[in-house]
């Protein structure tokens, strides 16, 4: 039933005390509420279950089809409005929007009318709540405020290297960069999750006195919210934005890799050697400058000679080749020039066509490269016709990493960039999802399974099937332990399929006896991720090149001793494979992520609401990664409402306490859940 007044006339007093003395007008239109007053239009709509949708423009009506993560269909759901009294109001399930007379909106619980989340203005009088500062042809910086909780604590805004898990007083910038990606969702603890659905350059300040989200570009205001636990939340995100498909079940074991494997001949001596010491590898990766030319997407004959027999043989060893694919197109590939003359590549306001300087063969010196215009679809549909027809189609070959798809601008100028879908600072972050998009589309279209590993992403990215690792980081315990924080708020941010390079990238020498200690705790935790991939640049490194490779990044370059731990952790992963591929249809089915903060699961214990160094893998893991060098024990906490196993020694504990346990080097500390019976211990 639907209560609504048409154009409904304002009522009640308005004090001067605020931005004006002007009331808005409401009006009810398709199943919508809407406010509108002082040339600023306010479109609040059912968006599923407990959720809606806001969007609001200054100088015209509400824009559609503006480039966003939300789905084109909102899923069906039942809903009524109100207006009365100068006040509209919105109720969907659980969450109940009121806006006033003036046009502030509060997000309340249906079932209390307790305040979730209300608007803020910035001052009494000006400006208000919602600010557009015009930057020309009818764009604006956008600003939009809430208010601040001091018992709030908010998670998710994609992957950064901060460490900290409680985003609660950091500002960050809105902005793709490897290691530091940008996906605009949070999780609050006060009972809901909201998605900023502007994929323009911004930032978003969580300070004390207010949070504000702010777009430099753009032309309106949108963003979706959801009432409900963390575990509803990502329910209700995932269904409006698009669940992972199932991830296939090959990528559930151990991914070999390395900078870099410079042939054919190397690359499958490795894997033979996996083979020969009867460890289980399930994919190999074939890194950069494998091509002939950046952006030619093809193997160079003169390392790589005959590709169909590698992958004949990687195939018969049970092994999944999975090849490095870029975004960057050089000036000496044969695409370039019909890239060009075509428009698939990014465009610049100002400046030649080209994005960064990069090393290519049959070159001494760098050249300046372009990136191919993801959000293009007929760009999409070039890249995916050169790499059907150079992997796919004569080797079979369907796994992909896409390396620098932020894009690896240098310098990183997006105000500078031309998309087919807009301004560089109105659509720039959206970026690496269109990249995975293009795989996506070619992949379902040939009827085969999707995962690609992707270095950046962004709301959404998970629908394409895209993977997202933590870009080039350190080699030590502190880099270590800010990936926790990392990865939980990375599954909070809707993207499920989540790893490391285990030991790090920059560096590492396998002979360090300290390096080797970062690398056996680093690999107990890779085992219990997500994905589970070992790369980096080893010592001793080369120069950046066609030619470079690194040190030796195998299982056994890391000695005996350690060595003997690593193939350990390699047996542990294959055994909890079922286990893997259980969770991994969760999230395919829920949008449940593999890797859980202990309050998803535990949402009542306010002590799990704090956990930072420790997390659930599935409902029934409890995963407490060693973090420290030189540690033999490990202190955590277990989540109270539940009684948990050490699955090696098989003592008992009642949750809502913290316990110590052993942790010699060859032990990560596991504890099962309520009887849960796992093959942790061989």
């Amino acid at each position: 039933m639907t209560q609504h007044a048409e154009n409904q006339p304002p009522t009640g007093a308005v004090s001067l005390a605020q931005s004006s003395p002007t009331v808005g007008t409401f009006r009810e239109r398709d199943g919508a509420l809407e406010w509108s007053g002082r040339q600023e239009t306010v479109r609040i709509e059912p968006w599923g279950p407990d959720a809606v949708r806001v969007r609001a423009r200054l100088g015209g009506p509400i824009l559609e089809g503006l480039p966003g993560a939300l789905l084109d269909e909102a899923p069906a759901t039942s809903s009524t409005v109100k207006i009365e009294d100068g006040q509209g109001q919105l109720t969907v399930g659980s969450l109940t929007v009121e806006v006033s007379g003036e046009g502030l909106i509060r997000f309340l619980r249906t079932d209390d009318a307790s305040e979730l989340l209300a608007e803020a203005r910035a001052h009494f009088w000006w400006p208000g709540s919602r600010l557009y500062t015009a930057v020309g042809n009818g764009h604006h910086r956008l600003e939009q405020r809430f208010a601040a909780y001091d018992d709030e604590k908010l998670y998710g805004l994609g992957q950064h290297q901060h460490g900290r898990f409680d985003q609660k007083g950091l500002v960050l910038d809105l902005v793709q960069r490897n290691a530091e990606v940008g996906i605009p969702v949070l999780t609050s603890s006060r009972g809901y999750t909201v998605l900023w659905n502007n994929p323009a350059i911004g930032r978003v300040e969580l300070a004390h006195n207010g949070t504000r989200w702010v777009a430099d570009s753009a032309r309106q205001i949108d963003y979706w919210i959801t009432a409900g636990s963390p575990a509803d939340g990502q329910r209700h995100y995932s269904a409006v934005t698009g669940r992972t498909p199932m991830m296939p079940e090959w990528a559930t074991g151990f991914w070999q890799c390395k900078l870099r494997y410079r042939t054919q001949d190397e690359l499958l001596e490795v894997a033979r050697e996996y083979k020969r010491r009867g460890l289980p590898l399930s994919a190999i990766v074939c890194d950069f400058f494998h091509w002939t030319h950046l952006g030619e997407w093809k193997f160079d004959p003169a390392e790589w000679p005959d590709p169909a027999a590698m992958v004949r043989e990687l195939t018969e060893l049970g092994v999944k080749l999975v090849v490095s694919v870029w975004p960057s197109v050089s000036p000496l590939s044969e695409n370039h020039p019909v890239m060009e003359q075509r428009g698939y590549f990014i465009g610049t306001q100002y400046g030649p066509m080209a994005h960064a300087d990069w090393p290519d063969k049959e070159v001494a010196s760098t050249v300046q490269v372009a990136f191919y215009d993801a959000t293009n679809p007929e760009a999409r549909q070039f890249v995916w016709s050169r790499i059907k027809e150079n992997y796919l189609d004569p080797y079979g070959i369907t796994a992909f990493w896409l390396d620098a798809c932020e894009p690896e601008l240098k310098p990183g100028f997006p105000e500078n960039l031309r998309y087919w879908s807009g301004p560089g600072l109105e659509v720039g972050n959206i970026y690496p999802a269109d990249n995975a998009r293009t795989f996506h589309e070619g992949l379902r279209a040939e009827g085969e399974e999707v995962i690609t590993l992707n270095r950046s992403a962004w709301a959404g990215s998970q629908r394409y099937g895209a993977a997202l690792w933590s870009g080039d980081i350190g080699t030590d315990f502190p880099t270590l332990r800010r990936q926790i924080a990392a990865g939980l708020n990375t599954a909070l941010s809707g993207i499920p399929w989540w790893n490391t390079d285990i030991g790090g990238f920059h560096g590492g020498d396998p002979t360090d006896p300290a390096y080797q200690e970062v690398m056996v705790r680093w690999f107990q935790f890779g085992a219990l991720s997500p994905l589970m991939r070992l790369h980096g640049f080893r010592d001793p490194g080369m120069p950046l090149g066609p030619d470079m490779t690194g040190g030796p990044n195998e299982v056994w370059s890391y000695g005996e001793v350690a060595g003997a731990v690593l193939e350990k952790y390699l047996r542990l992963r294959e055994r909890l494979r079922p286990y893997v591929l259980d969770v991994m249809r969760e999230a395919h089915e829920e949008g449940l992520p593999p890797m859980r903060p202990l309050f998803l699961e535990f949402p009542d214990d306010q002590a799990a609401w704090s956990v930072d160094d420790a997390y659930l893998f599935g409902a029934d893991l409890l995963v407490a990664p060693v973090l420290t060098a030189g540690a033999t024990a490990r202190t955590t906490y277990l989540p109270a409402g539940a009684t948990w196993t050490d699955a090696w020694t098989g003592e008992s504990y009642e949750g809502g306490r913290t316990v110590t346990v052993d942790a010699p080097p060859d032990r990560i500390p596991l504890f099962l859940r309520d009887g849960a019976r796992l093959p942790v211990a061989e």
